[in-house]
């Protein structure tokens, strides 16, 4: 305890280092906290010298801390941030877990006092048995179509919804399902029989949730025991929890209120797992006393790619007043983030491994540099792009390095030296300089070898070095057993080290992670949003589906720290009809003068065709580029005459319109319609309809009654 009262007192003295509302979420009162954490801003520091805080002031000990988040990277970080301050690593310390690693733990611990002498085994995979059930049901076993069936299970799993109940909460929610539901549901059925065999029971990962939770829930005794084990409780990503661990984090609690959560409504994008934003969101009202700190300042991006993260988000509909958080950027400013759009997508490829060239060049490391795309199946083409390019990659999936056989034969090596009676004592750079020697017997050489497979095992073992190297230099006193205890600690988690190299992942995959340089690609309609959120004219068929979609873009660009392109092809295959359109998220963001402002002529116009004819700017006259600046009748450049109080009066009747028709309320008229409105201020039917988004039938509709708004705020001006 007495190197936890130094080093947390040493946290103490620190907190000068941390802004205002750091502090103030660092300092709340034990009790109920909510802190609102917007990307880079620094949430993860804010979380472990809160922990720090409370353990030094008394009001909990360490080892009665359980900080929760939901990958086990992120709990990985969490480890080493609160090591650095005495606060894990060892026994009698803070616990820093995922959800399912926590309650794994904690279920083997109660299960003879709930159970009995029931054996028990957590599969590794649903597959096998969910091809079985799937077979049963008459349904096909591919691969895919597996995948689509484990993620409904694992979806109505973790919303709380039985098997009966499948079918009707599917309708219910509008789930977009593999297939007929009842067919599903009946997959579900066998699917949780099939678990049950004669030699005892296999569990999944939500069933430790579950049995976690039932455990706590029925069993006073098991409740008691645990309750007194642990007092405080901190839950990362709040935004991201799903039904199934609120149940759990509840029993967890009981009727303590000693929570602290963190977390970002803009960044919700796991609904398709049950995640959801609303037990953030409605946290206050759970906890009416709770202190709530927002966090704005983003010391992770330069304001200009901060400027372009906000105007993404701030498109964003149906936000709660209350949560939106508007980034504030700390960093020097950096260059503009830079739009682009191609004729295919292996045009846009071999452009951004050429971008990707340039800044190696510019002595920006492969290993801060990201290529960010929203579904797997994109990644081909940049594979091979930058293969071409002779530029090394990871796809992002780094979670299998310590299952790798190089990995694995390292670790092996390690475990040998260990062993040695004539071991020195290596600690620190001593400690890294034993390592390099054992893993020479297994391939690590001072050079890059020639070969593509040899370069990745060799990136691998060097990779555990310079995990040696991080290790030694947070922890000085780490010796060789320490590190092979860290090593089986972080295999289990799937924690690794990065390995050098331009990062190939997914948006979902990028979530919590963050580069120099990052590379939004493939933004086109269709993939970014999604199809199945839109229908088959491109109208919006599932709004709440498409703000997530927006969402995805917002994580994307949050990842960069000082380059940022973003790009779309406009084909998909080389030569291919041009049908594509830049993404409905960028309408707006594209600068006048970027070179991708034009909008593309959609390829069923007739050659023949009249030439098409820019509108220009009423101010200044120049051609309009873009959407926005079209709708609003002047460039970005050009100062806006805006009636504000007129723009207020205008989104109270289109509200008050769009609630009578029970309609969205962009529905109705857009808020760029309707600022385009408040800075033109027409006059009668012909000005109002010369405003771009305004057509005959909206004219109709809701003409006259503008027209009287317009009129009504107006004339007391003249």
């Amino acid at each position: 305890m007495e190197r936890v009262t130094a080093a947390t007192t040493q946290a103490q003295l620190r907190l000068d280092d941390l802004d205002a509302e750091q502090a103030a979420a660092v300092r709340a009162p034990r009790g109920p906290v909510c802190v609102l954490a917007g990307a880079g801003t620094g949430k993860t520091r804010t979380i472990t010298h809160r922990i720090a805080h409370l353990v030094s002031a008394g009001h909990v000990r360490a080892d009665q801390v359980l900080s929760v988040t939901f990958t086990a990277r992120a709990a990985g970080e969490l480890r080493n941030r609160l090591r650095a301050l005495g606060l894990s690593g060892e026994a009698g310390q803070v616990q820093a877990r995922t959800f399912h690693a926590a309650a794994l733990r904690q279920l083997k611990y109660f299960w003879p006092q709930v159970v009995g002498d029931v054996p028990w085994r957590l599969i590794d995979g649903k597959f096998p048995i969910v091809a079985q059930a799937a077979g049963r049901a008459g349904l096909p076993t591919d691969t895919d179509s597996l995948r689509d069936l484990i993620s409904e299970i694992e979806w109505a799993k973790g919303s709380l919804i039985a098997p009966e109940d499948y079918a009707g909460e599917a309708a219910r929610r509008h789930r977009d399902v593999p297939y007929e539901a009842k067919k599903v549901s009946t997959v579900y059925t066998y699917y949780e029989a099939l678990k049950n065999t004669p030699d005892g029971l296999l569990l999944d990962f939500d069933d430790l949730l579950l049995h976690t939770a039932a455990a706590l829930e029925d069993y006073s005794s098991v409740a008691e025991e645990f309750r007194g084990r642990y007092r405080c409780f901190v839950v990362d990503e709040y935004q991201d929890v799903t039904p199934l661990q609120q149940r759990v984090l509840d029993a967890w609690l009981g009727d303590r209120d000693d929570l602290t959560v963190v977390g970002d409504a803009n960044q919700t994008i796991y609904s398709f797992t049950g995640a959801s934003p609303t037990f953030l969101l409605d946290f206050s009202r759970r906890f009416p006393e709770a202190t709530v700190v927002r966090l704005e300042r983003d010391y992770r991006s330069t304001p200009q790619v901060v400027s372009l993260a906000n105007r993404v988000i701030g498109a964003a509909r149906g936000r709660i007043a209350g949560t939106r958080l508007q980034l504030i950027g700390q960093r020097p400013d950096g260059p503009e983030p830079a739009f682009a759009e191609y004729d295919d997508e292996p045009a846009e490829a071999a452009a951004v491994a050429k971008a990707v060239a340039e800044l190696l060049s510019n002595g920006v490391p492969a290993a801060e540099i990201a290529i960010l795309y929203r579904i797997n199946a994109q990644s081909e083409v940049y594979e091979q792009a930058l293969t071409e390019a002779g530029i090394p990659y990871q796809v992002r999936g780094g979670e299998g390095f310590f299952q790798r056989p190089e990995v694995r034969q390292a670790v092996s090596a390690l475990r040998t030296a260990a062993n040695r009676d004539d071991l020195p004592d290596a600690r620190g750079p001593k400690l890294v300089t034993l390592v390099r020697a054992a893993l020479a017997g297994v391939g690590l050489t001072k050079e890059e070898p020639v070969g593509v497979q040899a370069r990745e095992r060799w990136a691998s073992l060097v990779a555990l070095v310079a995990l040696t190297e991080e290790l030694a230099e947070a922890e000085p006193e780490l010796d060789l057993s320490g590190l092979l205890r860290e090593l089986a600690a972080r295999a289990e988690a799937r924690h690794p080290p990065t390995v050098q190299g331009v990062t190939l992942a997914s948006l979902h995959a990028a979530k919590g992670l963050e580069w120099d340089a990052v590379f939004l690609v493939g933004l086109a309609d269709g993939t970014l949003p999604i199809q199945h959120v839109l229908g088959p004219d491109a109208t919006v068929s599932d709004e709440a589906a498409l703000e997530e979609e927006r969402r995805l873009l917002y994580v994307g660009v949050t990842r960069a720290r000082e380059h940022l392109q973003l790009s779309w092809a406009l084909a998909r295959s080389a030569g291919g009809r041009k049908v594509r359109r830049r993404s409905r998220f960028l309408i707006g963001l594209v600068p006048d003068d970027s070179p991708a402002s034009r909008i593309a002529t959609h390829t069923t116009e007739r050659p023949s065709g009249p030439k098409r004819v820019h509108p220009t700017c009423r101010i200044c006259g120049r051609p309009l580029l873009n959407t926005q600046a079209t709708m609003l009748g002047r460039c970005s450049r050009c100062p806006a005459d805006i009636d504000t109080g007129l723009l207020e009066a205008l989104k109270e009747w289109r509200r008050d319109k769009a609630d009578e028709l029970k309609l969205p309320h962009f529905v109705v008229f857009s808020d760029t319609t309707l600022t385009a409105i408040a800075e033109q201020r027409p006059a009668d039917d012909r000005a109002l309809v010369a405003i771009p988004g305004i057509g005959a039938k909206k004219l109709q509709t809701y003409g006259a009654e503008v027209l009287a708004v317009v009129r009504s705020k107006t004339a007391g001006q003249k």
